[in-house]
């Protein structure tokens, strides 16, 4: 007897009138907008201008969303393109079944095109953003709750979510819940990162190689334990060989880029789609003539004003020495009716 358990939605959708309302997509709306305010935040405190990240993300979402789903479809092929199977369903994504390596893999492709498109470092971005894509999918894992889907294997512990469907090969019991598992590890993962950067102020694409390897750590383990159908080598699930593979390229990355270009680069944010900006960096740039705030404009138009006052009353001190001095010189040119001549006109006269 289940003395405790996780219950399981009875159903992942639900229709406003004749519109369907899926829990799975609602749960990667969600993550997605707390990704990209967290990520607008960062931005910002770097020296970036409001609303970089939400431009770049309209490149990088819509090719994160179809790179994830290829990467499912092409490792899960049988599943759409097998006998007895409708390859249409490859195409109902609201139905579950979204790769994260693939969608970080095409998500990186969309975001560079837009990095190139605004003139920013993909970088930079990438490691603003990284810490929110690690709450995205955090969230986004609930979405496999709504489905009843990706559930580990049987268990009694009280935390067991307990699966009611008996539909696509399921078979209800208590099992492990393996969404609720990478949930927290995910949200661990965010925090280290914003830790980290923090602590280390991590440049150059190290904050999201940081979260790259400390997601493919926690989903290795995470993987071992579902049993739902997967390719397997050496018997081992394919998605913990491509962990494994990834999180070694992660820290690679990221010992070698800490050795070749430490520190942290300098955000340059010129705007939009074809504005150059001022080129510089929107922290320190100096404010042009006509951004200068009001109390500037007055400062400088008085001090205009007392320089020009000054220089009348220079000019008009001039003038007055001038006149002085003309005074001067009629006053020694007027000879006294008493004075006693001298020179030659003396000796003439008493000669």
């Amino acid at each position: 007897m289940d003395l405790a358990y996780i219950p399981s939605p009875s159903r992942g959708v639900l229709y406003l009138g004749s519109i369907p309302l899926r829990g799975y997509a609602f749960c990667i709306i969600i993550g997605v907008f707390v990704a990209v305010l967290i990520g607008n935040r960062r931005w910002i405190a770097r020296g970036g201008r409001a609303g970089t990240v939400a431009d770049i993300s309209v490149w990088a979402v819509p090719f994160g969303l179809v790179g994830g789903r290829l990467y499912h479809v092409i490792t899960d092929y049988e599943l759409y393109f097998t006998e007895g199977k409708d390859w249409v369903n490859a195409f109902k994504i609201w139905e579950g079944g979204l790769g994260i390596w693939g969608a970080i893999a095409f998500g990186a492709l969309g975001a560079w095109i837009g990095c190139r498109r605004r003139g920013i470092p993909l970088p930079a971005w990438a490691d603003t953003v990284a810490p929110g894509i690690a709450f995205a999918q955090a969230i986004g894992r609930w979405g496999n709750w709504f489905n009843q889907e990706l559930y580990g294997k049987p268990t009694d512990l009280p935390w067991a979510v307990k699966i009611t469907s008996d539909s696509g090969g399921r078979i209800p019991g208590t099992y492990h819940p393996t969404f609720l598992y990478e949930f927290l590890w995910c949200i661990g993962v965010g925090l280290l990162v914003l830790w980290a950067d923090r602590r280390f102020r991590l440049g150059h694409g190290r904050a999201f190689a940081l979260y790259v390897a400390a997601y493919c750590a926690g989903r290795g383990w995470i993987e071992y334990m579902r049993v739902d159908s997967a390719h397997h080598i050496l018997g081992v699930r394919l998605n913990v060989w491509t962990a494994i593979i990834v999180f070694i390229a992660a820290v690679t990355y990221f010992v070698l880029s800490a050795r070749l270009r430490p520190g942290r680069e300098v955000i340059v944010d010129k705007g939009g789609d074809g504005d150059e900006g001022d080129g510089g960096n929107t922290a320190t740039s100096e404010p042009r003539d006509a951004e200068k705030p009001e109390a500037a404009k007055d400062t400088e138009a008085t001090k205009d004003t007392e320089d020009a006052k000054g220089a009348e009353d220079v000019k008009g001190a001039q003038g007055s020495g001038a006149k002085t001095a003309g005074a001067g010189d009629e006053a020694d040119d007027t000879v006294p009716e008493n004075a006693e001549p001298s020179g030659s006109t003396a000796s003439l006269k008493k000669s």
